[in-house]
């Protein structure tokens, strides 16, 4: 089995995405997941940074809305599961699972109640920060307006451990980070990312935390967007031109019914596959370093799949996940450590 901790399949699904198609132009779906081997992936409500309010809660309640909605109209082929139990039953019984999370804790605004509504709609995770500081604490990519954790986010933490949801590091700044792990008495994630050691992206992980998390217990996602695997790539990137092309995507969002938008969309991806990307193994050397820090029961698989524009070479959907595996095989890994980083450690969490 295969337990990808970090998919944003909701936001395809608003921009008509039907997973249970094999689709063009689509790094996941339900029939690739069948043939990447991957039975069970958390997907992500993802909240962009510019909701706030009533407005963030809103349109994580719509997110979540059209995913029960294809998992209904799919339900001979996936299932959603919030326990460990409901994986290994799916997974006996032949169905996908889909687990949710929710990134960007704007929806939660500063209301336990909502947090108690989420998980018991089946969000099991909740990614604290994305792109900005919000009323949790501060982002990598943020200001800096709380030096760390708000006092309303280490209230957050507190209620999160009590209830037993997971909460998840992920695009958090470092000052954060260390304020969850002194808080949280329970282990917590980082669910998509990869090592600083290897690439200086901020959105990757020091050798300190990655410790901190492991010794709390937690674990870590390895993620495949190329700018998190090499820094050399950045370069690449920025010299192609194609980042400032991104109102392309913006225009397809706002109408993703509207053939043109789409197809300008296909081709900027084109494109940007065709740049020289960083390989799979590259994926695999972030995933081993992990392991020499934090150990081989610290370490998990979290792509970020569809909510990434290009991916690492040879990864290009999730049909593909076998080359991942094949590559660590190929290092040497065994069985039991493959095992264990392909569904064992989330699960344990889980």
């Amino acid at each position: 089995m295969i337990l990808d901790a970090h998919c944003d399949a909701p936001s395809q699904m608003l921009r008509l995405r039907d997973y249970a198609l094999d689709n063009d132009h689509a790094q996941v779906d339900f029939p690739k997941m069948r043939r990447g081997g991957v039975d069970a992936s958390f997907f992500a409500l993802y909240i962009p940074a510019s909701l706030k309010g009533n407005d963030a809660t809103a349109y994580a309640r719509k997110l979540l809305s059209v995913l029960k909605a294809q998992l209904a109209a799919s339900s001979d082929e996936a299932a959603l599961a919030t326990s460990a139990a409901e994986v290994l039953k799916n997974k006996e019984e032949g169905r996908l699972s889909v687990l949710v999370g929710m990134e960007n804790a704007s929806a939660i605004q500063e209301d336990f109640s909502l947090l108690e509504e989420f998980y018991k709609e089946g969000v099991r995770y909740v990614t604290l920060t994305h792109s900005a500081d919000n009323q949790v604490g501060d982002s990598c990519t943020g200001s800096g307006l709380w030096g760390g954790l708000s006092p309303f986010g280490k209230k957050l933490v507190r209620e999160m451990d009590s209830m037993g949801m997971l909460v998840d590091l992920a695009h958090a700044s470092e000052d954060t980070m260390r304020d969850v792990l002194d808080i949280s008495v329970r282990p917590v994630l980082d669910t998509h990312c990869c090592c600083k050691a290897l690439c200086k992206h901020r959105r990757n992980i020091s050798d300190e935390l990655l410790r901190g998390i492991a010794e709390g217990g937690g674990v870590v996602g390895m993620s495949i967007y190329p700018l998190f695997l090499s820094d050399s790539f950045a370069t690449i990137y920025k010299a192609s031109g194609l980042s400032s092309e991104s109102w392309i995507e913006d225009e397809f969002i706002a109408d993703p019914s509207d053939p043109e938008r789409r197809l300008s969309w296909y081709g900027l991806l084109d494109r940007l596959s065709a740049l020289k990307r960083p390989g799979v193994d590259v994926v695999a050397d972030h995933v081993m370093h992990a392991i020499e820090v934090a150990g081989e029961d610290h370490v998990g698989f979290g792509t970020d799949y569809d909510g990434i524009e290009f991916t690492a070479s040879g990864m290009e959907t999730i049909a593909d996940f076998h080359v991942l595996l094949d590559e660590l095989k190929a290092r040497g890994m065994g069985e039991k450590s493959l095992k264990k980083l392909s569904w064992e450690n989330f699960l344990r969490l889980l």
